[in-house]
C-alpha cells in the first residue's frame, strides 16, 4: 500500500472511530431518560435503583479489564466490531426485563459491552493517531458528548409519545445503522510482540494516586447528570419525562462543544489555568442545579456545568500519562482505574443518599469536590508538554 492509500485509509479509520465514540455516548445518553420509567416500571426504590447502577458498573469494570486481554490478542478493531453491535442490543434488553433478577442480568451485560466497547474505541482512536501524526482524542470524546446530546435530548420526547420500548428499539436501530455503514473502516493498528515479562506493582510515587483523586472527582459529577439528574428533575423539580431528558442531553452538548475546542484552549492557556477555570465554572453549574428553584433553571445549570467538565478528565489523564519516573502506561492504569470508578460505581451511592435527603443536597455536595479540583490543580502541571530534556530524566 503506499502512502496516500495509507492516508486516506487512516483518514477513514478516523472517521469510523469517531461514530464509535457516537454510537456509545448515544446509547449511554438514551439510557439517561429511562431511568425514571425503568425506577416505576419495576416498582423499586432509589437504593434499590443505586445497586442496579452499580452493577453496571461492575459489569463495565470486568469488561474493561478482559477487553485488555482481547485487544491484545486480536487487535482493538476486531474488538469494537464485536462489542459495537452487542452494545447497540444493550439498551431493548434492559427495556424488556420483566422483574428486578432478569433487570440486574441486564444491567452487567448492559454495563459489560458499554464498557468493553469503550475501551476499545479508544485503543483504536490511539492507532489512528499515530497513523496520522497527530491528535484526534479530545476531538473524538466530543464526538462521544454529542452522542450523549443526541440520545438524551430526543429520548424523553420519543419515550413519552411512544412508550420507552419503542424508544429502546429505535435507539439500537439507528445504532445498528451507523455502526453498520462505519465498522469496516476501521484501521487496523501494529501489534507489538512483548520480549518480556515485568513484574506487577503499583506505582510508589504518592502523586499519581492525587491525580487520580482529582480525576474521580472530575467524573462523578458526569455519572451524577446521566444517572440522576432526569429523576430530580421529575420528583423533585416536577418536570415531564420529555423536559427531564433535556438535563443529560444540555450537559453532554456542552461538553461536546468544548471538547471539540480542547485541545487549542490548553495550548494557549496551559493545562493548569484551564483546568483551575474548568473546576470553578464545573462547580459553580453544579451548586446552582442543586439550588435550582425550576427544571428549566436546572437544565441551565447543567450546561454550565457541562462546560467545565469538558477538559478536566483529559488535561488529569494527560498529566498521569507525563509523570516523571514512571511509565505512561503505570501512570494511566491507576488514574484511570480511579477515574472510571467516578461515572460507574459512585452513582450508586448517590441514589442510597438521594433516596434519604433528595436530590438537591447530593449536587450541592458534588459542588463541593470540584472545588477540591480546583485547590489540587497545580499537579496537572505535567499535562502540558514537557521540553526534550525533562523528557529524558
Amino acid at each position: 500500500m503506499d502512502a496516500t492509500n495509507m492516508i486516506e485509509t487512516a483518514k477513514r479509520g478516523r472517521w469510523a472511530v469517531a461514530t464509535a465514540f457516537f454510537v456509545n455516548g448515544f446509547i449511554t445518553g438514551s439510557w439517561a431518560p429511562q431511568i425514571p420509567v425503568f425506577l416505576t416500571r419495576l416498582d423499586m426504590s432509589e437504593t434499590m435503583l443505586g445497586l442496579l447502577l452499580l452493577l453496571f458498573g461492575a459489569g463495565a469494570i470486568v469488561f474493561m479489564s478482559w477487553c485488555g486481554y482481547l485487544i491484545a490478542r486480536h487487535g482493538s478493531r476486531n474488538v469494537v466490531r464485536w462489542f459495537g453491535p452487542a452494545a447497540a442490543l444493550g439498551l431493548p434488553i434492559v427495556a424488556l426485563a420483566p422483574s428486578l433478577p432478569l433487570a440486574a442480568l441486564a444491567m452487567i451485560l448492559f454495563g459489560g459491552v458499554i464498557g468493553g466497547m469503550d475501551v476499545a474505541m479508544n485503543a483504536n482512536a490511539v492507532a489512528v493517531e499515530r497513523r496520522l501524526s497527530r491528535a484526534i482524542m479530545s476531538s473524538s470524546h466530543g464526538f462521544w458528548s454529542l452522542g450523549g446530546f443526541a440520545g438524551g435530548g430526543i429520548g424523553g420526547i420519543i419515550i413519552q409519545n411512544y412508550g420507552h420500548v419503542v424508544h429502546a428499539v429505535l435507539v439500537a436501530v439507528v445504532a445498528a445503522i451507523l455502526l453498520g455503514a462505519s465498522l469496516r473502516h476501521l484501521i487496523v493498528e501494529e501489534r507489538h510482540i512483548a520480549t518480556g515479562h515485568r513484574k506487577f506493582s503499583l506505582p510508589k510515587n504518592p502523586v499519581i494516586y492525587l491525580i487520580g483523586i482529582m480525576a474521580l472527582f472530575s467524573m462523578v459529577p458526569e455519572g451524577s447528570v446521566l444517572d440522576w439528574a432526569a429523576l430530580y428533575l421529575k420528583q423533585e423539580l416536577g418536570a415531564d419525562i420529555a423536559t427531564a431528558g433535556f438535563a443529560f442531553a444540555c450537559f453532554a452538548g456542552t461538553m461536546a462543544a468544548v471538547r471539540f475546542m480542547g485541545d487549542a484552549v490548553r495550548n494557549r492557556f496551559g493545562a493548569v489555568t484551564t483546568l483551575r477555570v474548568s473546576a470553578l465554572i464545573a462547580a459553580s453549574g453544579m451548586l446552582v442545579a442543586g439550588f435550582a428553584p425550576t427544571p428549566w433553571v436546572a437544565i441551565a445549570a447543567f450546561a454550565f456545568c457541562g462546560l467545565g467538565i469538558a477538559n478536566m478528565v483529559p488535561i488529569a489523564f494527560s498529566a498521569a500519562g507525563n509523570q516523571p519516573g514512571m511509565s505512561a502506561g503505570a501512570g494511566m492504569s491507576v488514574v484511570t482505574t480511579m477515574g472510571y470508578s467516578g461515572i460507574l460505581v459512585a452513582p450508586s451511592a448517590i441514589g442510597f443518599i438521594g433516596q434519604h435527603v433528595g436530590f438537591s443536597p447530593v449536587f450541592i455536595s458534588v459542588s463541593a469536590l470540584l472545588i477540591v479540583v480546583f485547590l489540587m490543580s497545580g499537579l496537572a502541571r505535567h499535562a502540558d508538554f514537557a521540553p526534550k530534556a525533562q523528557l529524558a530524566e
